[in-house]
Order: structure tokens, then C-alpha cells, then sequence
């Protein structure tokens, strides 16, 4: 362990008001006065008595007639009762005994363990000095561990006020930061390292780092940024640690410009970034959505012969993925094969995550089966992120071959896996399967959590099965779990959306009860539900209680209220309220666009939809899937199939993905135009995408196919009539 050092003469001309405001940089969390002790001996100078030397010896002869005496709590001795009562006497014995410190460890460990001990923070000091003198660092650290454990923090002023030798005091409360910073009990380290530099004690610069991080961790910026400038008014230099623990709380909360600033000062103060440091802001940057720069992070490594790794890559991957520029990730990760960077468990679970989310999915099982043939084996996480992406297309029977699978690696399923086939089979609306699975997991040890009881209540209440949805949630009060503000709010909804409103704001006044007061969700809720059963008058007035609560109403507020004038075909209202959310300087979100886009295509207006669209995009809100589909549904509604074929081509070249609406659009309007060929062409282009065709898909073809049977079979029935009819003719 690195030596401290006494802080130099320089600090006793410290300013008085820099003393201070170090000072209240740390809160203390015990009442120790400042000064030292009054109570503290100086260490013993008069000689040592006969009795003492005794004891020594007895000590000695003991362990060479029983080489097993002092070894545990069930060796017993009444030889040494007074040592055991008279803290003063323990002392003194153990500097007799000095000389061989594995006996007096051996010897404080069982008097320590006996009954009636009288505990002082003197002997721990003693025994830690004998400790470090002959740098049994190990047992020392056990010795610090019992000082916490009988919180003597007393034994602070005892190694500050001098009662040993400078150097082992110094290494001693290093050694207790240490132990409390693996401890992870911050509020202690701020306290020592406060009464240390105070007493003109520099803490070693890898306690300081280990501090930092706990605070990093703990996301208290404010807190690591005091450490850190105290760290540089005392000279402690930091080392590379400090600054990239530093950097990667900067980075982590946001804080890129002063992460930036940091850079500067230690690459001015001679600290040259390693790989850490560039991950580190590589990472940083990723978060704030800073791509590009973060590449160039990079280059830059690459330039400067710094190892790249997975740790490098993965977060800008990742990054790629989430903004939906998949060319950019998945050509990261031909650029680590070239650089012969090893793909981790982790990267080709990104690489799953990331292609499930954009609907590839036979490219994400594809990076699995990559996997299995390098020889590297899948996790939990892996089995998770695939499941999670089948069940959410409803190719369910593919989520629980992997379900199998899982097992048949030994891998154990998480309440996690569990949730996700819940959720799946609730999709689905097979919800006597999802109970049963919920039962299974029970059966194996695996509890379910308030998430997995949310999505049986969510589950219920889509299927319109209200009963099934409060016995699921009775169910989870039952077993002690406390429902969170998502597990109300998915009840509440469930509650109005079957018409039972007053149950809703029953269960409203039990989340204020538990103090989980309505925030601006659940007031949104409410809002749906009035707009749903057309009270714009309930909703109206709840707009205004949102206002007069001090919170502020979103875009989802207006665009609920909007949806339900659309809905209910009141399009000039809904317009009115749009632009009344636009006064008060709100953004309109692309459901918000999507529901006007879908209202006036719909209803034949056609040149407002236009319009909508446009506007979205002049505003930089980008339209998806659904807002495509609108377009093209009201497009062939009027029988503009060609444009609607444009706009299907145009959402592919913006890498939008049709999903199974777009393609039943088409194949309905194919089919009502009498181009069958086409329709079939659509249906099975949507199947080689292993996109999953539903009942109004098939509804639209078989619609086609009944009439072609029907004229088919009247033109058979007509020709069995002629044939009949020519046959009697023959035979007149």
C-alpha cells in the first residue's frame, strides 16, 4: 500500500476560509469532537511489572504445551480473566508480545471471542500496529473488518492524535478507508478523509479513486466534483483512474461539456487518455446521441495504436441500432472482423436486440447461429432478447422452442424469460395458457414480480375479461407485492375502458393513500377514458385540473382529445384542438400527425392528409409505419391505387418496413379491382419477409376466391342444364 504522507508546510498557510470550505464538503454521520481525546495515553513508558511479564510467559508456555490454546472460542482457560476485563492490562500484554505478532493476532482473536470482554479502541490500535510493523496486511484488514463491525470509530482520533508512529497511523487509516470504501459506506470515507486532511493527513490517491467511484456510481456529481477539487487544493495527484472515473460520471450524466473541460486539463497536466479514457467518451458520447463524433473517437485510437475491443465498439453499435441506422451498425461490426476485434456474448446480443427491433428477425437469428459456430455460447440475455422479439411478431411457437433450448443448456429461465412468454401468449390472446405458465414458474421456484401480474391485468383487460383482470390483481396484493405506479395505471385503465369509472377513481385515491400521487399519465388515462365514452365536457374539465394541479399537459393529452373528436367525426373540433395545442407552444408527435392523417384519408380528405404529411416532415417528425398505412389505406379507398403504391415504395426506400396492415391494404384493394395475380404476389411476398398474415388478410383474399368459386360453380351448374337439356332433345 502506498505511503501517505503529512501534508507540508504549505498547508499550514492555507487560507482559513479554504480550511472551511473544505470542511463542509463532507457530512458527518457520528459525533466525534475534533480535538483529540483527552482521554487518549500517551504510549507507556514506565516498565513493565511482574505480573505483565508473567502473563507473557504464560502466553508462551501455554501455546508450547497446547500448540491448540487460543486457536477458538471453545478453548478455555480462567488463567487470564483479568487480561480479558481490564483493557488497560490487554495493552500492555500485547506490546509484551510484540515480537511474535502471529501469536499476538492468535491471542486478541480469542479474547476478543470471549464472554465479557471489555472492548477499547486502543487494543484493536495496538494489535493493528503489531499488524502493519511486520506487514501482515491480510490479518489486518480482518482486525479493520471487527472495528466497523463494533462501529469503534473512536479509533480515528486514536491514529490521528499520535498515539503510534506517524507512518503506521497513515497506513492504518488508509487501511480503515479501505474497508469502508469496499464496504461501499461513503458517508464514513468523506468523514475520515475530512479528519485527516484537516490534521494534515493526505489519504493515498487509490483510497481517493476508490471514493470517486462509489460517488460515480451514485450518480452524485456534485459530491465526486468536491472530492475532486479538495484532491487538487491538498496536492494529491490524480492518477489516470481519477480522471476516467471522473469522465465517466460526466459522461453518464450528460455532462459532456465539463467532461470535454476535464479532457483539457489532463492531457494539460501530462496525463495521456489510455483506452479506458476513449471508451469511456466513446460510451459518453453514444448516450447523447453524438455518433458521429464518437466514431471518430474511434479513428482516433486506431491512429494512436490504442487497443480496440468490444468495449469499444458495442455502445456505438448499440447507438446505431436505437436511431435505426442499421447499414452504420452492422457495418461497425464488419469493421471489427477486419480488424480482427473478437465479438462478445454481449455484441451479438446487441446485434439480435437491434435487427429484432427493426423487424429482421431472420438476420437476428442468424447472428445466434454466427454464435453457436464460433464456439461461444449463448446466455441468458441472448434467449431473453430472442424470445422477447418472436413473441412481440407472434410467432410464439419459435419463443418457446427456444424456451426448451434454454433449458436444455442449462440455462436457468428468469422471471424475465417468464414475463416475456406471459406477455407473448396475453398478445395473443391465449390467456388460460398464460396463467397456466404463471402456475409453472411458481412450480419451479421462480416468483412472479408486479410486472409479470401487470401484464396478466393488461392481458385481461384486452381480451374485455374485467373479472379475470381483478382477480390477477387481488392476487398480487395477496402475495405481498406492492403494485407501482404502472401496475395502477394499467388496472385504472382496464377499469374505464370497461366501464366501471368509478372503480377507476377508487383505485386512483388508493394510489394517493399509498403515496403514489397522480402524475401526468395517469391524468392522461382519465382523459382517454372520458374521450373514449365521448364526454369531451369530463375531458375538458379535466384539462383544466391538470393545469390547476401545477402540471403541465403534454402532447399526449391534446392528442387523446383529439383522437376522440376524430373518432367520433367531429374533424373540424379536432383541428381546433391541434391548433390550440400548437398556441401553447407544445410539439405535435407522429401519433399526433397519424391520427389526423388517418381521420381525413379516411373520410376522402385527402388534400388535408397531404397536407398533415407534409407538415410533419417540414418539422423534422418523422412518419412510421402506421402514418404510411394511413395514407395508402385512404389512397385506395378513393381508388388512387397507384399513388398507394408510391407511398409503399417510398416508406422502404426511408428503410420504414411494411408490416402485415400494408400488405392487407393492398391485397383488399388488388382484390376489390379484380387483380388477383397481384393480391397473390403481395401474400406471398409478405410471407418470404416472414411477415405473419391475420384473419383480415385472409378475410381480403378469401373474399376474392369466394366469388371466383361461385361463378365458377354457376358455370358448372349452367353446363350440367344445357347438357340435360340437349341429352332429352336427343332422345325426342
Amino acid at each position: 500500500m502506498a505511503l501517505c504522507i503529512r501534508a507540508s508546510k504549505t498547508l499550514a498557510t492555507t487560507p482559513l476560509s479554504l480550511t472551511l470550505k473544505v470542511r463542509f464538503l463532507f457530512p458527518f454521520s457520528f459525533s466525534l469532537v475534533h480535538s483529540c481525546p483527552s482521554s487518549l495515553p500517551s504510549a507507556p513508558s514506565e516498565p513493565d511489572s511482574p505480573s505483565e511479564t508473567l502473563y507473557k510467559q504464560l502466553i508462551f508456555n501455554t501455546i508450547e504445551e497446547k500448540p491448540w490454546a487460543f486457536c477458538n472460542t471453545n478453548w478455555v482457560s480462567n488463567k487470564f480473566h483479568s487480561v480479558i476485563v481490564d483493557p488497560h492490562l490487554f495493552i500492555k500484554v500485547l506490546n509484551l508480545i510484540r515480537e511474535k505478532p502471529r501469536i499476538a493476532l492468535r491471542f486478541f482473536r480469542w479474547v476478543e471471542m470471549q464472554p465479557g470482554v471489555k472492548r477499547s479502541e486502543l487494543a484493536f490500535s495496538v494489535i493493528l500496529d503489531i499488524l502493519i510493523e511486520n506487514n501482515l496486511m491480510r490479518s489486518a484488514y480482518w482486525v479493520m473488518e471487527r472495528v466497523i463491525t463494533f462501529h469503534m470509530h473512536g479509533i480515528v482520533d486514536v491514529l490521528i492524535c499520535g498515539y503510534l508512529k506517524l507512518e503506521v497511523s497513515v497506513k492504518l487509516l488508509d487501511l480503515l478507508l479501505l474497508v469502508y470504501s469496499k464496504k461501499l459506506m461513503v458517508d464514513q470515507c468523506l468523514w475520515i478523509v475530512d479528519k485527516m486532511v484537516r490534521n494534515g493527513l493526505l489519504p493515498d490517491v487509490k483510497n481517493c479513486n476508490r471514493i470517486l467511484s462509489i460517488l460515480r456510481d451514485k450518480s452524485l456529481v456534485a459530491k465526486s466534483s468536491e472530492v475532486y477539487r479538495m484532491m487538487k487544493v491538498f496536492g494529491i495527484k490524480p492518477t489516470i483512474v481519477t480522471y476516467n472515473t471522473m469522465l465517466d460520471l460526466f459522461c453518464k450524466e450528460g455532462e459532456l461539456q465539463q467532461a470535454i473541460e476535464l479532457l483539457t486539463e489532463m492531457q494539460r497536466r501530462g496525463c495521456v487518455p489510455n483506452e479506458v479514457t476513449y471508451n469511456v467518451l466513446i460510451n459518453g458520447l453514444t448516450k447523447n446521441c453524438k455518433l458521429e463524433q464518437a466514431e471518430g473517437l474511434i479513428g482516433e485510437m486506431l491512429k494512436l495504436g490504442l487497443k480496440v475491443s468490444a468495449y469499444t465498439y458495442n455502445p456505438l453499435i448499440c447507438g446505431y441500432f436505437k436511431k435505426g441506422l442499421l447499414v452504420e451498425a452492422l457495418s461497425l461490426g464488419q469493421e471489427m472482423v477486419n480488424k480482427r476485434v473478437a465479438h462478445t456474448v454481449a455484441t451479438y446480443n446487441i446485434f439480435m436486440y437491434g435487427l429484432g427491433r427493426w423487424g429482421r428477425m431472420s438476420d437476428a437469428r442468424q447472428q445466434f447461429n454466427d454464435m453457436l459456430k464460433r464456439n461461444m455460447i449463448p446466455d441468458i440475455v441472448s434467449y431473453n432478447t430472442l424470445i422477447y422479439w418472436y413473441c412481440r411478431i407472434g410467432n410464439i411457437w419459435e419463443a418457446f422452442l427456444l424456451f426448451d433450448e434454454l433449458r436444455c443448456r442449462n440455462l436457468v429461465p428468469t422471471v424475465v424469460t417468464y414475463n416475456t412468454l406471459i406477455d407473448g401468449l396475453c398478445r395473443l390472446g391465449n390467456l388460460d395458457l398464460a396463467r397456466h405458465l404463471k402456475d409453472t414458474m411458481i412450480s419451479q421456484g421462480i416468483f412472479p414480480d408486479v410486472f409479470t401480474y401487470t401484464i396478466l391485468v393488461n392481458g385481461s383487460c384486452n381480451l374485455g375479461n374485467l373479472s379475470a383482470a381483478r382477480e390477477f390483481f387481488s392476487e398480487m396484493l395477496h402475495n405481498g407485492l406492492e403494485p407501482d405506479r404502472f401496475a395502477y395505471t394499467t388496472q385504472i385503465v382496464g377499469e374505464l375502458k370497461l366501464g366501471d369509472p368509478a372503480r377507476a377513481f377508487s383505485l386512483q385515491e388508493e394510489m394517493i393513500a399509498k403515496g403514489l400521487p397522480p402524475d401526468l399519465i395517469i391524468y392522461n388515462v382519465f382523459v382517454h377514458g372520458h374521450s373514449k365514452l365521448r364526454d369531451f365536457k369530463g375531458a375538458s374539465e379535466l384539462l383544466h385540473k391538470i393545469i390547476s394541479v401545477g402540471l403541465i399537459p403534454d402532447h399526449v393529452t391534446y392528442t387523446t382529445i383529439i383522437h376522440a373528436y376524430l373518432e367520433s367525426g367531429h374533424l373540424r373540433k379536432g383541428r381546433e384542438i391541434f391548433h390550440e395545442m400548437l398556441s401553447k407552444g407544445l410539439f405535435p408527435s407522429v401519433v399526433t400527425y397519424t391520427v389526423l392523417i388517418h381521420a381525413h384519408a379516411a373520410k376522402g380528405f385527402l388534400a388535408l392528409a397531404f397536407m398533415y404529411f407534409s407538415e410533419m416532415q417540414e418539422k423534422g417528425v418523422l412518419p412510421n409505419v402506421i402514418t404510411y398505412n394511413a395514407m395508402i389505406n385512404g389512397l385506395c379507398k378513393m381508388r388512387r391505387i397507384g399513388q398507394a403504391y408510391k407511398f409503399f415504395a417510398e416508406m422502404e426506400v426511408k428503410g420504414i418496413l411494411p408490416n402485415k396492415y400494408s400488405y392487407t391494404i393492398l391485397i383488399n384493394e388488388n382484390c376489390d379491382i379484380g387483380n388477383w395475380k397481384e393480391s397473390l404476389r403481395l401474400y406471398k411476398e409478405m410471407l418470404d419477409r416472414e411477415i405473419l398474415p391475420d384473419s383480415c388478410t385472409h378475410s381480403a383474399l378469401l373474399k376474392q376466391l369466394e366469388k371466383d368459386c361461385n361463378l365458377h360453380a354457376v358455370r358448372h351448374l349452367e353446363s350440367l342444364i344445357l347438357e340435360c337439356e340437349e341429352s332429352c332433345s336427343a332422345k325426342t
